[in-house]
């Protein structure tokens, strides 16, 4: 936990906890799969690689500028709040300070969108737009994606499919059939990131009119969601190997199968703030899965 009060507000430590470093896991994943896909087909662009796991990494942190200032702005971060520490909650950033990093930020974004761009095509142009543009409309806009219902949809197609299939491309200039598959658990595991977040927060986000999937169907929803991406995850690698589309290394993920039998116990044990541990467990395990999934797809190819 972040002592508040030794924070000096618009500080360097201010700027970097705003940040929420531990989110950052949900870019470096679906990079890290995408250039084992593209290891596949033949030689990676390690370059083109290196610049979409920094695209990744800004369009995130422009995005967690974003949600810490519009979540303040509409009352979602108060005093109540269960989850850790935000920057405009706390007093370290004001949301105008917060608005103008994640104007810099996407900037940055833009920058290393043109190279990628310039290696490989208008596509990624299109993509990096829309992935901006889908950040700030998460929680901002007239019609904020989290605030009604479709936070899950947005981490399931852009943190898994968009981010695994874009790298692949950048990475290859190709997107072989496998990376659809290959993004199914990336998007899945992030959006248990999100389940565990919303099922923790379902009393304080009712009473904010943040209408999540938990707080529209109820807490019973959110188990069953966390069930169905655990599923997902740990169903796909089979699947590679009994269609033979990948060999018998792509199934070296199952072996996070005991990290994630207490995160599901938890998720319909536990309520509130122990909750955290959960949320950062569930992290964790798309990290370790993720690589893991990576070096085998990597290897077998």
């Amino acid at each position: 936990m972040t002592d508040d009060d030794s924070i000096a507000p618009g500080s360097a430590r201010a700027w970097f906890l705003a940040t929420r470093p531990p989110t950052l896991a949900a870019a470096l994943v679906p990079v890290a799969v995408g250039t084992a896909v593209a290891s596949r087909v033949g030689e990676v662009r390690w370059l083109a690689a290196f610049a979409a796991l920094l695209g990744a990494c800004l369009i995130q942190i422009g995005t967690n500028f974003a949600n810490d200032a519009f979540d303040f702005e509409k009352g979602a971060d108060d005093g109540a709040r269960l989850g850790p520490a935000r920057a405009a909650q706390s007093g370290w950033l004001t949301p105008r300070d917060l608005r103008i990093g994640m104007a810099v930020v996407f900037g940055l974004a833009v920058v290393v969108g043109l190279y990628l761009t310039w290696a490989s095509g208008p596509i990624i142009l299109a993509i990096g737009t829309v992935s901006i543009l889908a950040g700030i409309a998460y929680t901002g806009g007239p019609f904020p994606l989290a605030y009604n219902g479709l936070g899950d949809v947005f981490v399931l197609v852009f943190f898994g499919f968009v981010a695994v299939m874009g790298t692949a491309w950048v990475a290859s200039g190709t997107v072989p059939p496998i990376a659809s598959f290959a993004a199914v658990p990336v998007g899945a595991l992030a959006t248990g990131i999100l389940v565990v977040n919303n099922v923790r927060d379902q009393a304080g986000d009712a009473r904010v009119g943040k209408r999540t999937l938990i707080v529209r169907f109820g807490r019973r929803f959110g188990q069953f969601e966390y069930v169905v991406v655990l599923v997902l995850a740990f169903v796909t690698p089979v699947f590679l190997y009994a269609t033979h589309a990948a060999g018998r290394l792509v199934l070296l993920p199952m072996a996070t199968l005991p990290l994630a039998v207490p995160l599901l116990r938890s998720v319909f044990r536990d309520e509130g703030a122990i909750l955290n541990t959960t949320l950062v467990g569930t992290a964790r395990l798309l990290v370790v899965y993720g690589l893991v999934f990576a070096l085998g797809l990597a290897l077998d190819a």
